[in-house]
């Protein structure tokens, strides 16, 4: 039996098209997410080249199969049926077997809301590029726009630093950025991923203080 092509070249547009309309009108877990989050881990498997990239490819591309709203209540269990998906979709595709596990479990992993411990080295690549998304210029745009899905207001109108009261990302935008966003560089899994989380982490502390200085707080 001839073995399936695993050269990701041949994979790529495949991967691409499987994943299209898989966003559900949602802007930010768009087609265009699943390239930066692509793109992204790229940039860490220079620095891991023993990672198997085709797996990490995979993931990239389908971790966002099921995509549930921020506010649903089983939006925890989004990244497990993306998983059950990604495995039933790639073993039609005639995706190589032996790394269907593999790939149904970086997709498992890189959900912040499921709590599951990314442990391949894979996984931990998947879980960095898709967190380094919600960081820098990109993230600051995602999270705006998911707050207006959600009807939130941009920030607390008296103390947008959150400085005399409890942060609310629920209903303050703004917040979200100490509430979520500061904890991701040090929950990154590689060391390429927290230097890039750390940079893009600093362009969110920045515009925060500008967005309270421009409204006289």
């Amino acid at each position: 039996m001839q073995e399936p092509k695993t050269d990701l070249a041949t994979w790529r547009p495949r991967l691409a098209a499987l994943a299209a309309g898989s966003s559900g009108g949602d802007g930010a877990h768009d087609s265009t997410h699943l390239e930066r989050v692509w793109h992204n881990a790229q940039l860490l498997l220079e620095q891991h080249p023993e990672a198997d990239a085709l797996v990490v490819m995979a993931a990239c591309y389908l971790h966002d199969l099921v995509n549930l709203p921020k506010d649903d209540p089983e939006r925890d269990q989004a990244s497990r049926r993306s998983a059950k998906l990604a495995r039933h979709q790639l073993a039609w595709m005639d995706f190589p077997p032996a790394r269907l596990d593999a790939v149904a479990h970086a997709i498992e992993a890189h959900s912040f809301s499921a709590n599951i411990a990314a442990e391949s080295l894979e996984a931990k690549i998947v879980q960095d590029a898709d967190r380094l998304d919600g960081l820098g210029a990109v993230g600051l745009a995602r999270m705006f726009y998911i707050a207006g899905r959600m009807g939130s207001s941009l920030a607390h109108p008296d103390d947008p630093l959150g400085l005399e009261r409890e942060y609310d990302d629920r209903r303050y935008a703004l917040d979200h950025i100490m509430v979520k966003l500061a904890r991701l560089p040090g929950m990154m899994q590689t060391s390429g991923g927290r230097a890039l989380a750390e940079e893009r982490l600093a362009r969110l502390l920045d515009f925060r203080q500008e967005f309270a200085a421009e409204g006289g707080a």
